[in-house]
């Protein structure tokens, strides 16, 4: 019997390494085939990927960027983006490439360094950035939603995907100066629900920061319709 078993296992392991061959495994920053202990980042990427720790300092430059543009209570963005390297490729993979799975480990990585800031106790609750309708069929997700699922499971606090919502759909910011995008974001976003931020601290987020014209739209509205503090965190910021 301990023979059989043995020999089974053996035929596991192969098959295992045979699925592996045919359809490799890869990491989503570096393209590398992942080991078995792994998982959607290898070992190597996942301590190497460029870190902030702009979470633990209130005047980092992110929260610096919109200082006077609205009263927040902290901003953070957890790595830096560059064109061509890592975090671009695990951002592209999960807006673009179904790769769900790497918003919410980020999301979760992102979790645990609010988690340890005393910029961010006492959230309430956390809401996505959102995209228009005609975007999110187009793209079939919206992908700060599983950042924010990967945040809120371990911060152990609720989430809204649908009480902020985009009702109209802006031309591209790409090649658009600070001033333009925030004109290009006016009017942009709505309250669904104002029961549901009313005096709640609302921990507002996004995949990458630029200019901060979409989140400075996005916390205005809430700040408006009741919310009593909003505080800022993404995956990454644009230098």
């Amino acid at each position: 019997m301990e023979i059989l078993n043995s020999n089974k296992s053996i035929f596991r392991h192969w098959g295992a390494d045979l699925i592996a061959l045919l359809f490799p495994n890869l990491c989503n920053a570096c393209g590398n085939t992942l080991f078995r202990n792994e998982s959607l980042i290898c070992t190597k990427c996942l301590y190497d990927l460029p870190y902030t720790d702009y979470h633990i300092h209130a005047d980092n430059r992110v929260a610096k960027q919109l200082w006077g543009r609205l009263p927040l209570n902290a901003a953070m963005a957890m790595l830096y983006f560059r064109k061509g390297a890592k975090v671009q490729n695990l951002i592209h993979n999960l807006k673009y490439n179904s790769k769900t799975d790497v918003g919410l480990m980020l999301g979760s990585l992102l979790g645990a360094r609010l988690n340890s800031s005393p910029l961010y106790k006492n959230i309430d609750l956390i809401i996505p950035v959102p995209l228009h309708q005609k975007k999110q069929r187009l793209r079939g997700y919206n992908q700060s939603v599983f950042i924010v699922q990967g945040i809120a499971e371990k911060m152990d606090v609720p989430f809204s995907e649908d009480t902020l919502i985009r009702t109209i759909s802006t031309e591209s910011q790409t090649k658009k100066s600070r001033y333009n995008r925030y004109e290009n974001m006016k009017q942009v976003f709505e309250v669904q629900n104002k029961e549901a931020i009313k005096n709640k601290h609302v921990l507002l987020v996004d995949d990458v920061i630029t200019t901060g014209a979409t989140l400075e739209a996005c916390a205005n509205v809430l700040l408006q319709n009741g919310a009593a503090m909003v505080s800022i965190a993404a995956l990454a910021f644009a230098e």
